[in-house]
This record gives C-alpha cells, sequence and structure tokens, in this order.
C-alpha cells in the first residue's frame, strides 16, 4: 500500500491507518489488505489496479450498494477511481474459511443460497453481464484440442458424449428472477459469527438459482463435499452446462492478469465431468475418474 492510497482510505474512514497487512488468495491482481485502525477496528481492502480489476470492483460496488442482507460483506467505504478505485469492507478473517467441509456447513450454505436466491434485485440480468454459459461443449467440439490435452478424457469418448453433451447444456435456462452469486467457491465464502457469508459479488445478477448453485457443486466435491447430484439430483441439464463451462476454458492459454484461473478451472471440472457423465447416463472418462 503506498502512501496516497493509505491517504486516500484515512480519509474514507475518518480514521488513522496504524498497521497493514497484505491478503493473499484471489485470482486476480487486484490489491488486498487487511488493515487495522486507531480506533481499534479493522477492515478489509480492495484496490483495483488493472482495467479488469476496476471493472470487477466497480460490480461489485453496485451490489453492495443494491443490497442489505447478513450473507453480504457489510460495506464501510467505497470510493471509485479511474485507474484505482478503494472498496473497504468489514474484516472477516477471524471467521472460518473452508475447507475442511462437514455437513453441518453443506447444509448452511445451501440455505444460504436459498436465501440469496429469494432476495430480490435490481442487477442486470443474466443474459446481459454475462452472455451465454451453455455452449462450452459447442465450443469444445469446434476445437475439442485444448479439452483433450487435459488428459481427463480421449477423442473416442468425445466424440460419442459430445452429442448428449451439446444437447442438455443447451436446454439449461439461464434467465430467471432470482439473485445469483455465481462465483460460489470455498475461498468466496465463510461462516461468521452471524452466518455464513458470501464475499466477491463481481458477478452478481439475476437469473437461474439452480444454476447458481450448480457452478458451486464441483469445487465443493473436488474439497471432499458430498456429490453434486446429492445436492441437485435430477438435473442433467445443468451438469452438462456446468461441466461444459469448465471444459471449454481449463485447457486454454493462462490469463496473464489472472494465472491461477486455468489450475482452478481444471480442479472444478474433474468432478463436473463425472457429474455429467453419470447424470447422463455416460461412460465415464476414466482419466477423470483417477
Amino acid at each position: 500500500m503506498n502512501a496516497l492510497q493509505r491517504i486516500r482510505i484515512e480519509q474514507l474512514l475518518g480514521d488513522r491507518v496504524t498497521a497493514v497487512k497484505s491478503v493473499g488468495g484471489g485470482y486476480s491482481p487486484a490489491a488486498r489488505w487487511r488493515i487495522e485502525l486507531d480506533s481499534g477496528k479493522t477492515a478489509f481492502v480492495k484496490i483495483g489496479v488493472t482495467a479488469h480489476t476496476v471493472d470487477a470492483l466497480r460490480s461489485e460496488s453496485d451490489a453492495y450498494h443494491q443490497l442489505r442482507a447478513p450473507f453480504l460483506p457489510r460495506l464501510l467505504a467505497w470510493e471509485d477511481d479511474v485507474a484505482a478505485p478503494i472498496l473497504v469492507l468489514e474484516d472477516l478473517g477471524e471467521a472460518y474459511w473452508p475447507p475442511p467441509w462437514n455437513p453441518e456447513l453443506v447444509s448452511e450454505v445451501r440455505a444460504t443460497l436459498r436465501a440469496v436466491h429469494d432476495t430480490r434485485a435490481k442487477l442486470r440480468p443474466f443474459a446481459e453481464l454475462h452472455g451465454s454459459f451453455n455452449d462450452g461443449w459447442q465450443q469444445v467440439a469446434a476445437d475439442p484440442a485444448p479439452f483433450l490435452a487435459l488428459g481427463l478424457a480421449g477423442s473416442a469418448w468425445l466424440e460419442s458424449a459430445l452429442p448428449l453433451l451439446v444437447r442438455a447444456s443447451a436446454q439449461v435456462r439461464t434467465e430467471g428472477n432470482e439473485l445469483c452469486h455465481l462465483d460460489v467457491r470455498s475461498d468466496n465464502l465463510c461462516r461468521a459469527s452471524r452466518g455464513v457469508v458470501l464475499i466477491d459479488w463481481n458477478f452478481a445478477c439475476i437469473g437461474n438459482g439452480a444454476l447458481d448453485t450448480g457452478f458451486w457443486l464441483p469445487s465443493l466435491a473436488a474439497e471432499g463435499g458430498p456429490l453434486p447430484e446429492e445436492t441437485l439430483p435430477s438435473e442433467p441439464e445443468i451438469a452438462a452446462c456446468v461441466s461444459g463451462f469448465f471444459a471449454a476454458r481449463a485447457g486454454l492459454p493462462a490469463i496473464p492478469d489472472a494465472p491461477k484461473v486455468r489450475y482452478v478451472q481444471l480442479e472444478q471440472l474433474k468432478p463436473a465431468l463425472l457429474w455429467a457423465a453419470r447424470a447422463l447416463g455416460l461412460p465415464l472418462p476414466q482419466a477423470a475418474a483417477r
């Protein structure tokens, strides 16, 4: 944190910053700090440093300004800026951040997602913000090499499975009237004293809540949680859509501003691919099952 940023934060909060600690994690280059204040309070600060992180921070700020609920972190301050907007949130560093998971916490997150999806807000619709999420397997069909290079399935399996995967994924409904977070993973949620809190709301939109839940489930399974179909039974279309999203992206070149993203997508693709195969009655791709 440079001197100018420190001054801006002190002016926003009306309090002197006495200590600063860099916070790791996250998959973008946005700067993150936990700060201690002269008043004895603490806070979490995020500052945009690239065009992408500036836009993401503005989107996240929009969600916090529109929504007030226990499942969001408390917004302490916001200052827009062309190059370096500042977002200040409550400090959740003392909360429990999974993994490991246990059945109680899984149930709490499921209940929280129901509360999220029951919340009405005037955010932009899914299609306007994100376009189509259900054409991943079509992208793989057009260029299978990046997916096949991952070694999770062979060309024979892909050739036989693609027609069903493409057809099922295309049937997913993305529109709806439910608030969606769309980036639910263990690094974006914690259990605080008031319950489960979701962070990083820059993808938030209005759409299909079941799809929002579906995108959480592969990462949950990868971290020792239940199989996706235990939470979303009889949802083969969502399984196809989610697996297709990761299948179309995990094998692509690394993103310069977010080099860890492809690895995370690969770790989610493995359980998502098995989920889709089970849900659609396809043979399991043996490499993904290992």
